[in-house]
């Protein structure tokens, strides 16, 4: 595995280039969020088939691999958002060049099946990205989150961070944080972007899935050893992670019965994932976790050059 290094900092009134990896994208809601963006001062650059449709995709997998490539290599780029989640990050990484995402080295910005790209860059390419806001929320992502996402990105912000939460115990413990969706991070075992959680600190969100399918892939996981010398663990929202059939099953009581034997740091209903308020923070920086305080702080900017 390469070793690990952060982007370079957005520079303040720098180009913003957008991606479609995934789903496809609606173009309201994407034309909003770029105004936003415009108004904080920063150019947009995207490609004119981004609004392309393949079903579940945003286009074939070639065009939405082609686009990842062009934005890393593009020097007028100083950063890339993704516009959506979804699902087609598994489809094209076979297409992505390693070489090229740390040679650019570029902050990229995203959640949900994004975290594929985040888990491959950091594996294959030894880069850090950012867990963070992407443009299908339009004018329904809190100006907090969006403040927080470009403070974050030029670097102007402290070079410490700390995202609140309930603590459920364990004690303080420190690591580098990894993770993302949990059913994505499942998705990564056996493939060359296998999440890697020894000493590090494990931040989890997801939606529309079931306590019993929550259960699931957190036994994967234990099973898999990827529970084994955590430093800690953390979940950020869990949305609409009900069933009715089953409507005494809590989603978040189905996380702490799987951790809390581990004898570490747990945090839950941290601020980020599905939610309007969905707070960033910087895949491979390193960090601690509180868990009487139910604090996890960033000790490091995941961007360099500022």
């Amino acid at each position: 595995m390469p070793r690990l290094i952060a982007p370079r900092a957005l520079p303040e009134g720098g180009t913003i280039g957008i991606a479609a990896p995934a789903g496809p994208v609606d173009p309201k809601r994407l034309a909003s969020s770029e105004a936003r963006l415009r108004a904080a001062g920063f150019r947009i650059v995207r490609r004119p088939d981004l609004l392309d449709r393949c079903s579940y995709l945003a286009g074939d997998d070639r065009r939405r691999a082609a686009e990842l490539m062009e934005l890393w290599a593009k020097p007028e780029v100083d950063a890339v958002v993704c516009a959506r989640g979804g699902y087609g990050c598994h489809r094209i990484v076979s297409y992505l060049d390693p070489e090229v995402a740390r040679a650019g080295a570029k902050p990229l910005v995203g959640y949900s099946d994004i975290t594929t790209l985040l888990l491959w860059q950091r594996r294959q390419a030894g880069l850090m990205g950012f867990h963070g806001p992407m443009l299908e929320r339009g004018d329904e992502l809190t100006a907090g989150a969006l403040a927080a996402c470009l403070d974050a990105l030029t670097g102007r912000g402290s070079e410490r961070s700390a995202l609140e939460g309930r603590g459920a115990g364990g004690g303080r413990a420190s690591g580098r944080l990894t993770g993302g969706s949990l059913a994505l991070v499942v998705a990564s075992l056996g493939t060359p972007w296998e999440v890697q959680t020894r000493d590090s600190i494990l931040l989890l969100e997801e939606v529309g899935e079931r306590p019993f399918r929550i259960d699931r892939c957190l036994a994967q996981l234990r099973a898999a050893g990827k529970l084994d010398g955590l430093a800690g663990i953390g979940t950020g929202a869990l949305v609409e992670c009900s069933d009715p059939r089953y409507p005494e099953a809590d989603a978040c009581e189905v996380f702490l019965e799987a951790v809390r034997p581990l004898g570490i740091p747990v945090v839950t209903e941290l601020p980020f994932g599905h939610l309007n308020d969905n707070r960033i923070w910087p895949v491979g920086a390193r960090a601690e976790i509180d868990g009487e305080t139910g604090e996890v702080i960033v000790l490091e900017r995941g961007v360099s050059g500022r």
